[in-house]
């Protein structure tokens, strides 16, 4: 599910805790570090696909989490030559719908054995800016555009 300008469809995850602090992973056998993130099926709406790829990558149930903001509309970023696949279905970048979620569970209900092939390794929390000066360079962009409009969301997120 390609768009006409080679971007595919993708959501992107940022899960807050109630100090405000947000979950970073640990991609497996690197030492890179991101938002969970993955790609949205041909018959997924974006929110269904946030679901999907949350329990996936990081073991957290629908029940796990409370939806407290999203982008408006998609952001992109286009992906290095040295990681574009040469095939039929292959792509230039991706389009992102980001969710800014509250965690609702205790931290141990985070898991990465709920996929064949889990990407994420570890994880921590920290701070809300933390992530724009760690994530992989082609990334900053999109992360930057996110993470500002999410911003006023996290205020939903910190403990009463």
């Amino acid at each position: 599910m390609i768009d006409a300008d080679g971007y595919r469809p993708n959501v992107g995850i940022i899960v807050a805790n109630s100090e405000g602090d947000v979950l970073w992973a640990r991609r497996v056998g690197q030492d890179a570090w991101q938002f969970p993130q993955g790609g949205i099926k041909s018959n997924e709406s974006p929110e269904e696909a946030l679901y999907r790829e949350l329990r996936e990558e990081i073991g957290l149930e629908q029940e796990s989490v409370k939806i407290v903001g999203c982008t408006r509309g998609w952001l992109r970023y286009r992906l290095p030559r040295r990681l574009l696949r040469q095939n039929e279905t292959s792509f230039v970048g991706q389009k992102q719908k980001w969710y800014m979620l509250k965690m609702l569970d205790p931290d141990d209900a985070v898991s990465f054995s709920h996929s064949e092939q889990p990407e994420f390794d570890s994880w921590r929390w920290v701070s809300y800016w933390y992530p724009l000066g760690q994530v992989v360079q082609f990334k900053q962009d999109v992360y930057r555009r996110a993470m500002k409009e999410l911003a006023p969301f996290v205020s939903r997120c910190l403990a009463n």
